[in-house]
C-alpha cells in the first residue's frame, strides 16, 4: 500500500509539472519589472488631450494589445514563452473590449480634429506610436520574459475585464523596456591577468639558478 500510494503521488507531481510549459528564464534571477497600477495617462504613454475617463481607459487597454502585439512578433525567437500563441487567445477571448476600446479612441481623434479625414490620420500616427513604443533591441530579454508572463494572465482573464490587466500590468510592460541583467551574480566576470614574477636582477641569482637571499632578501614573488 505505501510502494502505491508513493507511485500515485509522484504521478500527480508528474502530471502538475507537465500541465503547462516551461517558460524560458534567461537569467539566474531576473530584475523585478513590477509597478504600480497604471490609468493610462501616465507619461511615456501617448498623450490624449481633453480625454474622459473612458477614453483614458480606452487608450491603456490599446497601449497594453499594441504591447503584446509586438512581444507576439518580436519574441519568437523562444517558443516555451508562448507570446504569440497567448496574443492570439485575447484577440479572440477580448474581442469585444479591444474593438470598444479602438472604436472609443477612434471617436476621440475625431472629435478633437477637424473633420473625420484629419481624424483618421491622427489615429494612424497613434497607431505607429503606441507600437513603436514597445520596440526594443538592448532590453529583449526582460521585456519578453515580462510579456510573456503578462500575456498569459490576459489570455485567460474574464471576458470584459482586458482593462484590469492593463491598469495592473502596463507599468511593468514599461519597465521592462530598460535594459537589465542578471541580479543574482555580478554581471561583469573579472580576469586576473597579472604575472606573479620574481625579481629577475642576474645579482639575485647563482649560476646553479638559486635564489641568492644574502644580496637580495628573502624570495618574494611581484605582481606585473
Amino acid at each position: 500500500m505505501t510502494v502505491l500510494r508513493t507511485l500515485a503521488v509522484l504521478a500527480a507531481v508528474a502530471s502538475a509539472a507537465l500541465a503547462g510549459p516551461a517558460s524560458a528564464q534567461f537569467f539566474f534571477q531576473s530584475h523585478d519589472m513590477s509597478g504600480p497600477p497604471a490609468r493610462g495617462d501616465e507619461p511615456g504613454l501617448p498623450s490624449l488631450p481633453g480625454a474622459t475617463e473612458e477614453e483614458v481607459r480606452a487608450n491603456l487597454v490599446w497601449n497594453l494589445r499594441s504591447a503584446l502585439n509586438v512581444a507576439a512578433l518580436q519574441c519568437k525567437f523562444e517558443p516555451s514563452l508562448l507570446t504569440l500563441q497567448n496574443y492570439n487567445i485575447i484577440l479572440e477571448n477580448h474581442k469585444d473590449e479591444l474593438k470598444k476600446a479602438y472604436d472609443t479612441i477612434n471617436k476621440y481623434f475625431v472629435r478633437t480634429n477637424k473633420g473625420a479625414k484629419v481624424g483618421i490620420s491622427a489615429m494612424d500616427r497613434y497607431g505607429t506610436r503606441t507600437y513603436s513604443a514597445f520596440t526594443t533591441v538592448a532590453a529583449q530579454y526582460g521585456f519578453c520574459q515580462t510579456a510573456s508572463g503578462i500575456a498569459t494572465h490576459a489570455a485567460y482573464a474574464p471576458r470584459g475585464t482586458l482593462y484590469k490587466v492593463a491598469i495592473a500590468e502596463m507599468n511593468a510592460l514599461r519597465n521592462a523596456l530598460v535594459p537589465w541583467g542578471e541580479e543574482r551574480f555580478s554581471r561583469r566576470v573579472r580576469v586576473d591577468t597579472r604575472l606573479a614574477v620574481p625579481r629577475l636582477d642576474s645579482i639575485c641569482w647563482s649560476k646553479r639558478n638559486e635564489w641568492v637571499a644574502k644580496k637580495c632578501g628573502p624570495f618574494e614573488l611581484t605582481y606585473r
